[in-house]
């Protein structure tokens, strides 16, 4: 990945500096727990005496998360798709290239990725990677016209995936109403009088 990109770490801020109004941020821990393949708005905002201090992801980086709780967890990315730069936590990795964002994004997520980075992942209490063990992963790198359509792909899968594990368990509900219905109809009967 070094070969096609740049790595840009992140300045570091803690949570008490997430604010109603400042300036867009993305924190590392959120990349876990908020954030999918991409974003356009960020979920905090920064004090904003603290802009001049910070890295920023431009439209169309991938921030890469860097620090985690296990190793599995290291190297997920999102593909910034915002209008404003968003600052970034230190705790993470601002991936410059030229390549298609969401491409990247998806990548990031494959297994084939995974296993090139987890040798390079220092374990402790808390698990991380530098740039250095970020770019010896190897990535494919397709014509971009190939990277939007293979990206667009995966959007839809996605999206379908997604749809089934919200609508199937809202089925499961309407066809056990259902179900609770009939039965309760058919084995309902009129006493004679």
């Amino acid at each position: 990945m070094e070969e096609v990109g740049t790595f840009i770490r992140g300045k570091r801020f803690v949570r008490t500096d997430i604010v109603e109004k400042g300036i867009s941020c993305i924190h590392y821990g959120d990349m876990y727990t908020y954030y999918g393949l991409s974003a356009n708005k960020t979920k905090g905002m920064l004090r904003s005496d603290l802009a001049s201090k910070m890295r920023y992801a431009q439209k169309n980086d991938v921030v890469i998360v860097a620090a985690g709780e296990n190793k599995d967890d290291i190297g997920v990315g999102l593909a910034w798709l915002g209008d404003e730069p968003a600052a970034v936590h230190d705790a993470c990795f601002i991936f410059q290239s030229d390549m298609y964002p969401l491409f990247v994004s998806h990548y990031l997520r494959t297994d084939i990725y995974h296993k090139q980075i987890r040798k390079y992942v220092s374990e402790a209490k808390i698990c991380s990677i530098s740039a250095k063990g970020l770019g010896n992963a190897v990535i494919p790198v397709p014509s971009f016209e190939r990277q939007q359509s293979i990206a667009s792909l995966l959007d839809k899968f996605e999206s379908l995936v997604n749809d089934l594990s919200e609508g199937l368990p809202a089925e499961i509900v309407a066809v056990q109403e259902q179900y609770e219905y009939y039965r309760n109809k058919l084995l309902t009967f009129k006493r004679k009088s």
